[in-house]
């Protein structure tokens, strides 16, 4: 796509740029980047926006509706590039979202939250469009700014963008899990893909007093934080700021998870059964409930799976990923007490009404009450103060490139 051929004053992008100045979100500092920068310069012909009406990611083609196409570009919502790692065309969408543009309101408030000055040098992990690295470039100059992306083809296509619109940040093919040696130390290393375990390289590649800014989470479920880190020496230090949902990195997805392997290995008539006067409501709290990401923290190795209900009843499932421990409570309406099935080495639903209970103590603490720091030999876990009591986070085993 060149600039010629692309609607370029268009009243729904001024809409966008005073909604995102207006919420706060693009800060004074960042406006010049947005008014130089148009997203849609870097979306290719055939995308899947997500429509929050239907609740999905839907496919809208410039050459077949290209008011559709822009509209879907100036709003604010996640927009799909790619699917299953590339192996889907489309027109509908895959089964994976592998790559994709990330909402503007997102992009400017992780700009914002990085903090940059002149001279700093930048590490983007997860290069994808190719959008973040522009701004970074624009902001800092090309010199000194490094975007490092696992796909080829997804290099190639944002490297081309880049250089259409004048810009040459360093665009490097390899796997962002290992950082980027050749351009460090970074005064800055920002993630636009999810991690669960924070790369030693990360912080060995940083420089003392420098910022690792990152969408983390846990094996418990697919809500991540984002964590603002300072590197001090050998370890990272920083606090939680707010619930997002970021495709994971390549080497840091998860598990596959196959129900039927569960039950073959403990049945359900063989399970032990209880119940459990914790409710659907408790447990269950919303999309990015804060209550979901602490469970994650407390029950490691542990993914739950809430299936939709169905004639009043809804079974939310647990499995153990390090060996075949799985349990499901039943919640039916209009019931004051739920069925429990647990089966295994482990008590997954003893594990998480345990750490249900632990939250309520502490007098249900929101997301950004707690921390992380990040060592070379492990992760640790912390609420209210680094010094307070931090527990040891099981490392979720390291995949290889895909």
């Amino acid at each position: 796509m060149t600039t010629d051929a692309l609607r370029t004053d268009r009243p729904s992008r001024k809409d966008l740029g005073r909604f995102l100045s207006n919420s706060g979100v693009l800060s004074s500092d960042w406006a010049p980047t947005f008014a130089a920068l148009d997203r849609a310069l870097f979306l290719p012909g055939l995308m899947w926006p997500y429509d929050m009406g239907a609740r999905a990611s839907v496919p809208v083609h410039r050459e077949h509706n290209a008011d559709a196409w822009y509209e879907a570009a100036d709003s604010d919502v996640p927009i799909v590039t790619q699917w299953d790692d590339g192996t889907h065309d489309g027109p509908g969408p895959g089964a994976l979202p592998t790559s994709s543009s990330s909402m503007p309101s997102v992009v400017y408030s992780l700009l914002h939250d990085l903090d940059v000055e002149e001279g700093m040098r930048v590490l983007d992990v997860g290069t994808g469009t190719g959008e973040t690295a522009g701004a970074l470039a624009h902001r800092l100059g090309g010199e000194n700014v490094t975007t490092i992306e696992v796909d080829p083809s997804v290099s190639a296509t944002a490297h081309g963008r880049l250089s259409q619109v004048g810009l040459r940040p360093h665009v490097v093919v390899g796997d962002g899990f290992k950082g980027h040696r050749d351009t460090a130390p970074y005064d800055r290393i920002l993630a636009t893909v999810g991690i669960r375990s924070v790369p030693p390289n990360w912080i060995a590649q940083t420089r003392a007093g420098g910022v690792i800014l990152a969408p983390w989470g846990t094996l418990y479920s697919n809500l991540d934080a984002m964590v603002r880190l300072k590197v001090t020496g050998d370890e990272a230090v920083g606090s939680f700021t707010r619930s997002v949902e970021f495709m994971k990195l390549r080497a840091q997805r998860g598990p596959e998870v196959h129900h039927s392997g569960y039950l073959s290995a403990g049945p359900l008539e063989g399970a032990e059964r209880t119940t459990t006067d914790l409710t659907e409501e408790e447990l269950i709290a919303g999309r990015f409930a804060d209550l979901q990401f602490v469970l994650g923290l407390r029950v490691p190795q542990c993914r739950q799976s809430v299936a939709d209900k169905r004639d009043g009843q809804r079974p939310v499932w647990f499995y153990g990923l390090a060996d075949r421990s799985w349990a499901c409570v039943m919640f039916r309406d209009g019931e004051r007490h739920a069925s429990v099935w647990q089966s295994g080495p482990r008590r997954l639903w003893d594990e998480v009404a345990a750490a249900y209970r632990w939250w309520r103590s502490q007098g249900s603490p929101e997301l950004t009450r707690f921390g992380l720091t990040a060592t070379e030999s492990g992760q640790y876990v912390w609420l209210e103060d680094p010094a307070n009591e931090p527990w040891p986070l099981d490392q979720p085993t390291r995949r290889s490139r895909a």
